[in-house]
């Protein structure tokens, strides 16, 4: 839309670089081009604009397909003016001298004459197509087939209009077609899915089978050396015992034979004490034998002597006394006494010896 503006009963109109401006006055053209830059009088001017840019312009209608099955078709043209002049001439592209808006609607009536000749084309393709093939490579189809119809259509010549690009996006049947359409697909993706899914269980449990198979194995190979430990634990027990035995064999013959070397030691000991013992008793006997009886009597007494508890006191009567002073008075009575006295010194020291 040109930018117009207002000052004292003039307006200055300035238009965008990719717009194609006709000026009349008085039925004359006055200014005529892209870009223009002017002033004029309103009640004087007729003024025409004309966008020369590329345009895009989607549409969307509806087919049937060789099967009877409806289908929505998403397709884009696009298209310019290439004769701003023969387009004015066969549309209203008619400006408000004081607005710059357009009186009427030029844009909305290339866009019918384009969608129409578009859909009419669309419809003579897929109407010999059917619905599968038509979703598989109906595409390409209709976009040739619409780039051509639009080439070869004489009113968009005559209006000044050339076609830059047709495009085709997709080609959709109804919702509860698509599904139907989908389910095959589903179904085959379903069972290559349940197959994976199958397959992955089958190496899980065949995995766990090994798993199991090696820990079975493992569990035999164990119990195995386990049996191993008992029995060899068994042969060390055995060997252990019986080398205990044999020590302990060995330990009591020894611990005997010391038995019986001390044992014959001291046997032998005892006969030597006993021989001596006897053979002193005989000396003693004999020395015994060859002393007086006096004598006898006084080691008796000097031995009894020895082993009574201690007197603290001792009483003598008169009569003992005389008669022990009487008899220490007798000269026999002091020969006895050295004869004794020195076979007593012999008997000492032979049991000394």
């Amino acid at each position: 839309m040109a930018d117009i503006t207002r000052r004292f009963g003039w307006r200055h109109l300035r238009s965008a670089p990719t717009a194609h401006i006709r000026h009349h006055k008085r039925g004359n053209l006055a200014h005529d081009g892209r870009g223009l830059s002017f002033w004029y009088r309103s009640l004087s001017a007729a003024l025409s604009e004309v966008p020369v840019d590329d345009r895009e312009l989607a549409m969307a209608f509806h087919a049937r397909t060789a099967d009877f099955q409806d289908v929505t078709v998403q397709a884009t043209v696009t298209y310019r003016v290439s004769d701003p002049a023969l387009a004015a001439d066969r549309l209203d592209f008619s400006v408000d001298p004081d607005t710059g808006s357009w009186r009427g609607a030029p844009l909305e009536q290339i866009a019918t004459l384009l969608t129409e000749t578009a859909q009419q084309h669309t419809l003579d393709v897929l109407a010999r197509t059917p619905l599968a093939e038509a979703l598989v490579d109906g595409v390409a189809s209709v976009r040739e087939r619409v780039a051509t119809g639009l080439a070869a259509e004489p009113r968009l010549p005559a209006t000044g209009i050339d076609v830059v690009a047709v495009r085709v996006v997709a080609i959709r049947p109804e919702a509860e077609v698509e599904r139907a359409l989908r389910t095959p697909a589903r179904e085959q993706i379903q069972q290559e899915a349940d197959r994976a899914t199958y397959e992955r269980r089958a190496v899980a449990v065949e995995r766990e089978r090994a798993i199991a198979e090696n820990e079975l194995a493992s569990q035999i190979e164990l119990a195995r050396r386990e049996e191993q430990l008992v029995d060899q634990r068994g042969t060390n027990a055995r060997r252990e015992a019986e080398e205990k035995a044999a020590a302990d064999g060995v330990r009591t013959e020894a611990e005997a034979a010391r038995k019986v070397r001390l044992a014959r030691a001291e046997a032998e000991a005892a006969r030597e004490t006993g021989a001596a013992r006897a053979e002193a008793q005989a000396a003693w006997l004999r020395v015994h034998g060859e002393v007086a009886p006096a004598t006898l009597h006084a080691l008796a007494a000097t031995r009894l002597a020895e082993n009574v508890p201690r007197i603290e006191s001792l009483t003598l009567s008169p009569d003992v006394l005389t008669g022990l002073l009487a008899k220490l008075g007798r000269p026999e009575g002091r020969a006895e006494g050295g004869a004794e006295g020195r076979a007593v010194g012999r008997r000492e020291g032979r049991a000394g010896a």
